[in-house]
């Protein structure tokens, strides 16, 4: 993955404060929210989780998952599947802990239930579109008067 398009994917999903974790269980694809960790974007997210949490259970059966985001107020959306695994290491924890997490960890983040979700990207895709409300009105009125489509913005995938 080239710089220009990890900046690119960090401007997407740096306003999001969370994002949608799929993973597999028992047969069925499950979702749920996460709160965002992230300093900036490198090929790896980060989610702060329970270390006893079912989706832990879930990882170890199967890494593979699928985690989204959406800047709804801006029309971004980005897509990632990968591979996640736990990370209890304190220096990570210690690292990304900011003290909103004391919400989810009333005990802080010495409790041994605290740890991470590793998620490493094997591939984004993202969908960019034009974010004024004038902007986007315009080409679906464009769209409805010319019998074409709308433009609605960039969509890209990402090979990282």
């Amino acid at each position: 993955m080239q710089k220009d398009e990890a900046d690119k994917i960090w401007s997407l999903i740096k306003a999001a404060k969370f994002a949608m974790l799929v993973t597999e269980d028992g047969g069925h694809l499950r979702a749920r929210p996460m709160a965002a960790s992230q300093e900036g974007f490198d090929g790896t997210l980060w989610f702060f989780t329970r270390a006893s949490s079912h989706k832990v259970s879930e990882v170890a059966a199967d890494s593979r998952v699928c985690v989204t985001y959406a800047e709804t107020s801006k029309q971004d959306y980005v897509s990632f599947s990968g591979r996640a695994r736990l990370v209890r290491d304190r220096g990570e924890i210690d690292r990304r802990w900011s003290n909103i997490l004391k919400a989810w960890f009333p005990n802080g983040k010495d409790d041994p239930e605290v740890a991470l979700l590793e998620v490493t990207v094997d591939e984004a895709e993202y969908w960019d579109s034009p974010s004024s409300t004038v902007v986007q009105a315009y080409g679906y009125a464009k769209a409805v008067l010319t019998g074409t489509s709308p433009e609605l913005g960039e969509n890209r995938k990402v090979h990282v």
